[in-house]
């Protein structure tokens, strides 16, 4: 599929148009924004535009939005520059060809009053702006997105502010929030929350206003935020805006007179004194040792690491600083009900009494308020429609139901739509429960949920449908009111995982969100996934792939209550999960904060049937668009599919699985022999039984694991599975001969039963396109058909692939055990390390496959002394890292390895496993660019590992069967990604 192709479905995506109008002198109605595909789909959709904003301009007779247009290069922004003018350009760093700070000088040639702002999509992109500071004349602010979607809001709140706060505060209508912040970072982080505050205070006005004048000055009064890097830039602020001024917040260490000045803060505070300015100010600091001198200056002090710091700011601008619903009102004057999205008006209208209906149609309250909420196509059907065009009130209710219907139902296909039981059974659709992001998991399921639905893809495969099971989306504000109503904020700090999760078990979630959980299952009873879908999950710059928890519940108990309990209960410990001991060390391993985590939930029907007492697919899978260990003719950018019978755990968890390129399908990994000896053996499946599943006990416990046999016995395997006939020495398809089992899914990749390989070819080439770069999907399929179905594809989860480009050169002449302390052909990772002098192996002769969970304690006790030395280290061992099955290799968890800056799988005599390219654990490995190295038995290629040197090292600490070994100079470490090899160099 070619950009352009891709570019035109897009655009036919629907974003709420044209809904406002913003009523302030200088306005943003039109944005440019320059990105991939996917980040133009989460700025513009996920962000939620018209929830975040619709507030502020309710009262307010708004009829246009901004609008975002996006292009993926910058040669084709200064096209539509041409073409179209914007009142705003949005730039990422990686635009194609010419650089944001070339392109953002080209347009300010052309267009001088046309701002622009840089928005970074990897925290390590700051240093480029540190690094071209004399280049970012022509951008007028710089963020970093961390997730947050109203980061979007703040940037244009941002512009919108900055132009007209001269002028709104000369008029004595608004007030100024000063806010003195030089880290890009922690700026992305408060504006986003100054005015979240902002709006949920200024609405909490409105809601008091009872004259409509009134409501109209409250919101045009909305306080102002200016932000500035710099002391003279603070100072000139408080000169412009000294009458107005609501409020500042500032750091402590900033440019002042050119240099960074540690004390910046204190100075600015002596200013604002001698000019007798007092206003409540914060204060906030990396460097804990400033509070005592700010608080002896009766100033607040915040410390930036803190865990509670978001926390801390929100409460003083909620008590320092002080959205909108149709009320329906008697002629009395009292509210007998609100609608505050129009679920709520189809739900309170039928219950509206003829004198209130009466008075709202004749003043076109109905319209109005529709237009204000974005629902345009609906407002102009009710518009010119009059009471005395029907024979009776209930006809005039009926009308302006089956219209909101109608239109809701064309307008959802595709969309993230927020939750209401009279569309749990709409198909192509995204149900959100809550405020907030979808998280990490949940924007890439809305994102191709949309892009899938209008494409219209399945339509290229013949009797075959491709979908995205029915899902319904906590959105992470239920998780902030979760943690907040429960007092859960540093719950992770002398607390270990059980006592973490009993705590959460005991908690107490929202009670509309229970509600609405309530009306869930009482339409569906079919079994569910309940998914993390943390913001920092799945992004280009981290992966925490397998870190959080899934629990699968078979949602079949009799009794309601109970079921009700397992749902709220998986829900709890899912948002738990973000600070369990594993995840806590994996994100600090990241350098983020705790706090930076919030969690969303998917709530996904899982896919499936039911045989006997257990529920599965025919197969699950995962599939990478960039293969790293790619064969005999193939291509690294052909990718790789890793596919097994049943529950997708034996793949993500490193178990058994069969392997294959999609662009070659016919292409064996193994041999025949080979693959009698690896092919899948059993298979997970939900239990049905567990009506009472004790889930704190692990995702593990609603789940068996059961022998091929079972699934024999269930006709599943009819396509999946070929019989060793040992007389002709060959493998043929058919089940009704005695022989061994091999699953090698040769009915399907060989004969085409299902179009498998060319359904995977597609997807990850769009998804690829769409996300801007190598991406990992998750996948289960159903080959069930009846009159009503047809055999599916199903989609669970796309994430990016992270793969670095950097150039590498291993010279021949260090292949040798002379220079070398290893080699590998079966290489994954790219660039050089030369920091790392420690090496921590398991001697091939201790090995033994029973004792593994022994090795897996063993290795923690030196992963974590190592990690109070802070030193990383070069891990060597046989098998297969953090597998699930702890015959196949060592069952780690990532916190229990997180200094290994280099991972080798090495191979025994009766023991070589193929590397996983499909599990959880290989892609965090890839995405944080950490060496993973095979080196097999017998050798493949010339690879090698000299054991005898390792072996002659003498041993800093040598246990039972790990063996750590040390010298003064660093290894020299190099890993040449495109050719998949990599040398450690003595």
């Amino acid at each position: 599929m070619e950009l352009n192709e891709l570019n035109y479905y897009y655009n036919k995506l629907k974003f709420g148009e044209d809904n406002f109008h913003n009523l302030m002198k200088y306005r943003i109605k039109k944005i440019l924004i320059i990105s991939t595909f996917y980040d133009a789909y989460i700025f513009e959709y996920d962000a939620k535009l018209s929830n975040q904003i619709v507030g502020e301009y309710h009262s307010l007779n708004l009829t246009t939005v901004p609008r975002l247009i996006s292009v993926p290069t910058g040669e084709a922004a200064l096209k539509k520059l041409k073409e179209e003018s914007f009142d705003l350009v949005i730039s990422t760093i990686r635009i194609g060809e010419i650089t944001p700070f070339d392109l953002s000088e080209q347009i300010h040639i052309d267009y001088p009053n046309l701002p622009i702002l840089l928005l970074l999509t990897v925290k390590t992109d700051i240093n480029l702006i540190d690094n071209n500071s004399d280049k970012m004349g022509n951008i007028e602010e710089v963020f970093l997105w961390n997730g947050n979607p109203r980061l979007f809001l703040a940037m244009i709140k941002y512009i919108e502010d900055k132009r007209n706060a001269p002028y709104d505060t000369s008029k004595g209508y608004v007030n100024v929030i000063l806010l003195i912040e030089d880290s890009i970072t922690f700026s992305s982080i408060y504006l986003p929350l100054l005015y979240a505050e902002i709006m949920e205070q200024t609405q909490r006005l409105i809601s008091e206003e009872q004259k409509d004048n009134n409501k109209y000055l409250r919101m045009r009064t909305r306080p102002k935020v200016i932000m500035v890097r710099t002391f003279e830039d603070a100072v000139e602020a408080v000169q412009t805006y000294k009458e107005s001024l609501l409020g500042i917040i500032s750091d402590i260490e900033y440019l002042h007179n050119g240099e960074i000045d540690t004390d910046a803060g204190f100075d600015f505070l002596s200013y604002l004194k001698e000019n007798k300015i007092d206003i409540p100010i914060l204060l906030q600091s990396s460097d804990a040792t400033k509070r005592p001198r700010a608080e002896s200056m009766n100033v607040k002090f915040l410390h930036k690491k803190s865990s509670t710091l978001l926390a801390d700011i929100s409460q003083f601008i909620f008590k320092k600083l002080g959205f909108g619903s149709l009320i329906f009102k008697n002629k009395n004057g009292e509210e007998i009900g609100r609608a505050r999205y129009l679920s709520d008006f189809e739900k309170i209208l039928p219950s509206i009494p003829p004198e209130v209906l009466i008075y709202h149609s004749k003043n076109n309250s109905f319209s109005a308020w529709l237009i204000a909420h974005g629902e345009i196509e609906i407002a102009k059907k009710v518009r010119p429609v009059q009471i005395s065009d029907f024979g009776s009130l209930e006809e005039h209710k009926d009308f302006l139901l089956q219209t909101f219907k109608r239109v809701r139902k064309k307008r959802n296909k595709g969309k993230i739509v927020d939750f209401n039981k009279n569309i749990l059974g709409e198909s192509d659709i995204i149900v959100r429960v809550g405020s907030g992001s979808l998280g990490g998991k949940g924007r890439g399921l809305a994102f191709f949920n949309a892009l899938l639905t209008i494409m219209d893809i399945d339509s290229n495969f013949k009797n075959t449908a491709i979908r995205i099971p029915k899902s319904v989306i906590l959105g992470t504000g239920v998780f902030d009111s979760f943690i907040e109503i429960n007092n859960l904020v540093d719950v992770h700090i002398g607390l270990n995982d059980e006592k973490i999760k009993q705590r959460f078990l005991n908690g107490t979630l929202p009670e509309d969100v229970v509600e609405q959980l309530i009306q869930l299952l009482e339409y569906c009873n079919c079994p569910v996934a309940v998914r993390s879908s943390g913001l920092l999950e799945d992004s280009q710059s981290q992966p925490f792939a397998g870190v959080y928890a899934t629990y699968m519940l078979a949602n079949n108990n009799d009794n309601f209550n109970e079921r009700l309990q397992q749902l709220t209960d998986a829900i709890k410990l899912v948002f738990a999960s973000v600070f369990l001991e594993d995840a806590v060390s994996y994100i600090e391993t990241l350098n983020y904060r705790i706090e930076e985590e919030k969690m969303g939930v998917i709530i996904q029907e899982i896919v499936g049937n039911q045989y006997e007492d257990c529920f599965y697919p025919n197969f699950s899978g995962v599939a990478q668009s960039y293969n790293y260990y790619p064969i005999s003719h193939m291509q690294h950018s052909e990718g790789v599919a890793n596919v097994a019978v049943g529950l997708g755990q034996s793949v993500v968890g490193g178990g058994k699985d069969h392997r294959f390129c999609p662009s070659h399908p016919g292409i064996q990994y193994e041999s025949e022999e080979d693959k009698i000896r690896t092919s899948q053996t059993d298979f997970f499946a939900l239990n049905m039984t567990t009506e009472k599943a004790d889930l704190s006990k692990g995702e593990e416990e609603t789940l068996v694991q059961l022998p091929i046999r079972k699934a024999e016995k269930h006709r599943t395997i009819t396509h999946t599975a070929s019989v060793w006939d040992s007389q002709n020495e060959r493998m043929v398809e058919d089940l009704s001969i005695p022989g061994p089992r091999v699953i090698n899914f040769a009915n399907i990749l060989k004969y085409n039963y299902f179009p498998l390989s060319d359904i995977l070819v597609k997807i990850l080439d769009i998804s690829q396109k769409a996300m801007g770069i190598p991406v990992e999907i998750e996948f289960a399929v159903d080959l069930k058909k009846t009159t009503d179905i047809l055999p599916t594809f199903y989609l669970l989860q796309v994430r990016p692939l992270s793969h670095n480009e950097e150039e590498v050169n291993i010279e021949p002449e260090n292949l040798t055990k002379e220079k070398s302390i290893l080699y590998s052909t079966e290489a994954m990772g790219n660039g050089f390390i030369k920091d790392i002098s420690d090496i921590v192996f398991l001697d091939p002769h201790k090995f033994d496959k029973t004792r593994t969970m022994d090795m897996k304690e063993e290795i923690k006790k030196i992963n974590n002394l190592l990690k109070e030395q802070n030193r990383d280290y070069i891990l060597i061992g046989p098998g297969r890292w953090g597998t699930r099955d702890r015959f196949l290799g060592i069952p780690v968890h990532w916190g229990e390895i997180n200094k290994a800056g280099i991972i080798i799988e090495t191979g025994l005599h009766d023991f070589d496993i193929e590397p996983s390219q499909g599990s959880h654990f290989f892609h965090n490995l890839v995405a944080m660019n950490i060496g993973y190295l095979n080196i097999p038995f017998h050798h493949k290629g010339d690879s090698f590992i000299d054991w005898e040197y390792l072996r002659s090292m003498k041993p800093i600490n040598k246990q039972e069967f790990f063996t750590h070994v040390s010298r003064d100079i660093p290894f020299t470490i190099l890993m040449d990604g495109k050719a998949g090899n990599a040398v450690v160099l003595k």
